[in-house]
């Protein structure tokens, strides 16, 4: 019986280590949604972020260089997933590093959990590139990062390659996916991290004169507009001498030997 109990946990051990050591499993690409119509621009910043949902495919034109910006909306109990293709008509001169990366409404870059976030190619071959973000949460620490819900940012941008191949055309497509819709946490965030776009208002009207006050003085009036400030330096200056002066005579007075008389 003893020998049995023992093979039995040894046999749970080995199960659950072989469970651990297991790869995780990849995330499934994104499909587009039938009868998306397709993005074809990207913002050049935060601001002008061209906004997309998931399974809208985005196919555009781009140079090398080019920052691409990208915004879509996420709510509690989702996971997102990032797949881009960046194509090279024109054969490109030497190997580049490409980046995908999501910001959240707070400009606070998010980890990627699986994907090819940062690949480098050579010359000769299309760039892959993929994120597949954390899920969002209903709520969360303040001092956290962890994904909530509210507008997010993706930008593709590329960087350390040959300075001569900025500006050549490129293709980009680029492709969001989610999964999941129900948020499983305790908790409700008071509202989603969306940040505030809205430009303050111009004030085309001109100030009005406010009237003046009568002057009630008569010919008691005294004009000291030529008195400076107390606080000028002029004035302190002066008052700074003046005192230095007196102090001077007083101690040339204090330490004056008196002056004996003469002799007949």
């Amino acid at each position: 019986m003893k020998s049995t109990i023992i093979r039995t946990g040894a046999a749970v051990t080995l199960a659950g280590l072989t469970l651990l050591t297991l790869p995780a499993p990849a995330s499934a690409a994104p499909t587009p949604s039938p009868g998306a119509t397709p993005v074809t621009r990207a913002g050049t910043s935060f601001l002008t972020a061209t906004p997309i949902a998931a399974g809208q495919p985005v196919r555009m034109d781009a140079a090398v260089g080019d920052y691409l910006y990208w915004s879509f909306s996420a709510v509690a109990g989702e996971r997102h997933v990032v797949t881009a293709t960046v194509s090279s008509p024109k054969a490109r001169s030497g190997a580049s590093t490409w980046k995908v990366e999501v910001f959240d409404g707070l400009r606070r870059r998010q980890s990627c959990t699986d994907g090819a976030q940062a690949p480098r190619v050579d010359a000769t071959t299309d760039v892959t590139l993929g994120c597949t973000l954390r899920q969002v949460r209903s709520w969360a620490e303040p001092w956290s990062a962890d994904p909530l819900p509210g507008t997010y940012y993706l930008r593709l941008s590329v960087t350390d390659l040959p300075e001569a191949d900025l500006g050549q055309p490129i293709e980009v497509e680029l492709l969001l996916g989610a999964t999941g819709a129900g948020s499983r946490d305790d908790g409700e965030l008071k509202a989603p991290l969306v940040p505030d776009t809205r430009a303050g208002t111009v004030l085309d009207a001109e100030p009005t004169a406010q009237p003046a006050e009568p002057d009630d003085s008569g010919w008691f009036d005294i004009d000291f507009g030529w008195v400076p400030d107390l606080g000028s330096r002029w004035i302190w200056s002066a008052v700074g001498g003046i005192l230095a002066a007196v102090a001077g005579v007083i101690g040339f007075g204090l330490t004056r030997r008196p002056r004996r008389p003469r002799r007949p």
